[in-house]
Order: structure tokens, then sequence, then C-alpha cells
């Protein structure tokens, strides 16, 4: 499984407005409930139990926020490049830029935790999160990430 497995072109937002975490998650929950067809409340009630179990934020700006949901058939993601930082309340204390959700089905199990890892490890190599953070129109970060997922594939 790549990113482009996860991530579709209509879902990268740049640039995310939001003041706070919780606006935040609130957005993402609006742009994935359009993807996904999803309940957009629900969305939002599962990224917001995640949270609640320790922040999603994992350094360096980035934040990989997710949950499962029933009705959805496949691992979903959706990308945002925030306006400006956002205190996520990372595990490093930095704010994040950066955020990646991942909506998996309630069964995905090791998919999910596959999935997750892909998406960290590929946010981590600092040449694409530099090339993200100096992008600001979505199809030329879907362009990135699609070129490091084929490069890491």
């Amino acid at each position: 499984m790549t990113l482009t497995d996860l991530l579709t072109p209509a879902a990268v937002i740049s640039p995310l407005r939001a003041n706070g975490k919780k606006q935040a998650l609130q957005e993402l929950a609006q742009h994935a409930a359009l993807l996904t067809g999803l309940p957009e409340r629900e969305l939002f009630e599962a990224l917001l139990q995640r949270e609640r179990l320790g922040s999603t934020g994992i350094g360096d700006g980035i934040a990989i926020p997710h949950g499962r949901m029933p009705g959805i058939e496949r691992l979903v993601g959706l990308f945002a490049r925030a306006e400006k930082p956002i205190d996520f309340e990372a595990l490093d204390g930095q704010p994040v830029d950066i955020i990646f959700v991942l909506i998996a089905p309630e069964g995905a199990g090791a998919d999910h935790l596959k999935a997750l890892a892909r998406v960290a490890r590929v946010l981590r190599n600092q040449t694409v999160l530099e090339q993200v953070r100096h992008a600001y129109d979505p199809a030329a970060i879907y362009a990135i990430l699609a070129e490091s997922a084929a490069k890491a594939a």
C-alpha cells in the first residue's frame, strides 16, 4: 500500500484555515465527509475521540489524526497544509502545519497500522516535508506526495 492508495488529488487541502486543533479537526471532518459520504459529525467525533487518548501530533510540525469508522470499505487519507501553525499538543511541543488524516474501516487492524507507519515515514523525510511546506497549490502538493510514494514503493 502506498500513499497514493490512500490519497486522491481531491483530498489535498491547502491552505487549511483553522485557529486551533478542534477547528482543524472540524474542517478536516467536513472534507472527509465529502470524500467518503460518511456523516461529518461522526467523523469529527471519531477523530476527537482518538485525540482524547493522546495527541496525534508526532513532532516536527506533523500530525496524523486517525479514526475507525463503520460504513467505509477502504482506508482513506486526507492531507492538509495549515495556513498558520496550530497548537496540536504535539509530543515535541511544537505547533503543527502538516496534517494527514487517516480514516479506516472498523476492522482494518494491521492495514490501519501499516498505513499510519507509511504516512509517518513519508512525512518524516525532510526533503518531502520541506517541499510540501513550500508548495501552496493542492495539485503541486499531491504531485510531491505521489512522487515520494513512488520512490518509497
